[in-house]
């Protein structure tokens, strides 16, 4: 049963709304003043309520204004009961928070059809909150089972050290790391265009492509892909994930393997933030890799470069998307790449700490705010 609160400090005028209000089927509950009101409001959280403009403590403005800046309250449908009728006073109070206004003293029809209205919309909104909810639920769940889906991290000869937070919304990262055989690494980092499930669906998609090692040349093709060759991969990823067949979805992706054998990687991406190459030296040397090409899907029947570097004993390879680095600091200006690299420079020597460090560095940025953007990070290190 809908639940009013009656505020207003004429005894007559509380104890009549209450009288046709009950008749009406209403659970009616009284106060007679301001703050009286916003107590009860805070311990009954009714459906509707009506409350004079013109009280002694704290007018009928006041109560507006604090029950629509309480984020548990605001949600009340707020009629305010008053004799003015000039379009300033309107105003101002809709200014103030108020929802609808009645006429003092109210008339009994217009009583009734502005209750039945607001106490629908309220009902339309409490349902509209309670689909947000199941959303945001079933959205972290997708998060979840996202990140249940990631690598766990790696020792030996190459360590690999992981981070993944996903922003407010369901987005597209996602990473792996695989052994194609006993001397050569697979490991790769793709940011999906957007947010939301279609994002996180086309990730997981070329995730599991990759994974099971089923990907072909072509989305028609018997061809199985050469995994040892980047630029092989990545067109053969262009070719099977074109744009036009998945709701216009783009990714940039940053591929490489590393011979064990020869200290060699060969490398390949596609419209993605460079990968960082550090030496372990007193002075750092910083190489930034990155081959030219279209986010993967722009394009049909494009071609992919690729590199190779030798990779120093001891060096860092850090992998990540542009979430990592675009992170909106307080003066309205972006962190930024160079900023990223610093970080990457003054990290700890601990191994286990380095990864924490950078994200810590990042929050810090972003001073702590939700971001708007998924963050993934990959730490590769060479110890042979």
């Amino acid at each position: 049963m809908p639940q009013i609160l009656i505020i207003d400090d004429d005894p007559t005028i509380r104890l009549t709304l209450q009288k046709f209000l009950k008749s009406q089927g209403y659970e009616v509950a009284l106060a007679k003043n301001g703050e009286e009101g916003l107590a009860k409001a805070k311990e009954l959280h009714p459906s509707l309520i009506i409350c004079d403009w013109m009280m002694p403590i704290m007018d009928g403005l006041e109560v507006c204004h604090r029950i629509k800046s309480n984020v548990e309250l605001a949600s009340i449908y707020l009629i305010l009961l008053t004799a003015r009728d000039q379009e300033g006073d309107l105003v101002r109070g809709l200014e103030m928070g108020a929802d609808d206004f009645l006429s003092k003293p109210p008339r009994i029809n217009e009583l009734r059809a502005r209750v039945r209205a607001g106490l629908r919309l309220y009902q339309a909104t409490q349902e509209l909150q309670r689909q947000k909810q199941v959303i945001e639920q079933e959205l972290f769940q997708a998060s979840q089972y996202v990140r249940s889906l990631l690598p766990e991290p790696i020792e030996g000869d190459i360590s690999i050290q992981s981070s993944f937070l996903p922003s407010t919304q369901l987005g597209g990262d996602s990473f792996d790391y695989f052994w194609l055989d006993s001397d050569h690494l697979a490991f790769y980092l793709l940011d999906v265009s957007g947010h939301g499930v279609g994002s996180a669906l086309l990730s997981v998609s070329v995730l599991n492509l990759m994974r099971t090692r089923s990907l072909r040349h072509s989305r028609t093709s018997q061809n199985t892909t050469n995994f040892y060759s980047p630029s092989e991969v990545l067109c053969d990823l262009n070719n099977t994930f074109q744009m036009s067949v998945h709701n216009d979805m783009y990714f940039t992706i940053w591929y490489g393997v590393y011979d064990k054998q020869t200290h060699q990687l060969v490398y390949s991406s596609a419209g993605h933030p460079p990968s960082v190459l550090i030496s372990n030296e007193e002075i750092p040397k910083i190489k930034l890799l990155k081959t030219s090409g279209l986010p993967i899907g722009m394009m049909p029947d494009i071609s992919y470069q690729e590199q190779a570097c030798e990779i120093d004993t001891n060096s860092r390879l850090y992998l990540f998307s542009d979430g990592v680095y675009e992170v909106p600091q307080e003066d309205e200006t972006i962190w930024g790449f160079n900023a990223l690299i610093d970080t990457f420079i003054r990290i700890p020597s601990d191994r286990l700490s380095r990864i924490e460090y950078i994200l810590s560095c990042v929050k810090e940025a972003a001073n702590n705010r939700p971001f708007e953007d998924d963050l993934s990070l990959l730490e590769v290190e060479f110890h042979i």
